[in-house]
């Protein structure tokens, strides 16, 4: 999926995040940065995960712990990216202007769905295996790192899936299986490096944990607070996350 397109209907459905941009740009303090945009904390990590991990190349550099709850600047990309969003805004206007019915609107919106997968990474395909009914597709996301999915053939031929085609892996985070390095792997599923950055326990269901990837993307997994204290995970540890082809969706930009 472009840049121009799965970033720009990210700040197009909310504006939000373009108003975050925007603060990073002038606070350099994702806390201000947040408070200024009306956005929580953790809203604000959470936009931020999510468009740089649709973009090819980070958007925001961040440093944990920094002055005002954790330092953060756009990066050259997400300045372009501002600045290109600044000049769509115009053109959007005038597109707005010429529907001819809410009707249009409507119909447009239906065609930018959301997803309620916490983990979107792009990526790009680099092959494709026949499996029966199935395909096993062979993604490369930003950094180099490689992920299959399992989808089915009627699937590959909607989304026109070749080799080279940018797409988005989508993988709900409760589908993430935390392990620290020190364990075995499964190799029969897919494996994600990375470093734990935070942790947000809740009182009554499973902890939040954000990983870091070594490519600038960032996962997020649902974990029982229990496996995490089986395992001592906290904050700065490595850990492997591990999923089956068959839990990553695929989508192309339409």
């Amino acid at each position: 999926m472009s840049l121009t397109s799965a970033l720009t209907q990210q700040l197009t459905r909310r504006p939000q995040r373009l108003a975050l941009l925007e603060q990073i740009a002038v606070q350099g303090s994702i806390t201000r940065a947040a408070k200024a945009a009306g956005l929580s904390y953790k809203a604000a990590w959470d936009a931020i995960d999510e468009l740089n991990n649709l973009a090819e190349r980070p958007l925001v550099e961040r440093s944990v712990g920094g002055k005002g709850g954790g330092g953060a600047r756009l990066s050259a990309e997400g300045e372009r990216l501002l600045a290109l969003y600044k000049r769509l805004e115009s053109l959007q206007a005038r597109l707005l202007e010429s529907a001819e019915s809410e009707q249009d609107l409507e119909l447009l919106g239906r065609l930018m769905l959301r997803t309620s997968a916490r983990n979107q990474l792009s990526g790009r395909v680099l092959d494709i295996q026949p499996r029966g009914r199935n395909d096993l597709v062979k993604v490369e996301l930003a950094g180099g790192a490689h992920l299959l999915a399992q989808i089915t053939r009627d699937s590959t031929e909607k989304l026109e899936l070749a080799p080279g085609r940018s797409v988005v892996a989508l993988i709900k985070a409760g589908w993430l299986r935390l392990l620290p390095l020190s364990e075995p792997a499964d190799e029969s599923l897919n494996q994600l490096q990375g470093r734990i950055e935070e942790i947000f326990d809740a009182a009554d269901g499973p902890s939040e944990v954000r990983i870091a990837l070594a490519s600038s993307q960032t996962l997020c997994a649902l974990v029982e607070p229990e496996r995490l204290a089986q395992f001592g995970l906290k904050p700065g540890d490595g850990v492997r996350a591990q999923f089956a082809p068959g839990q990553v969706l695929l989508g192309t930009a339409l």
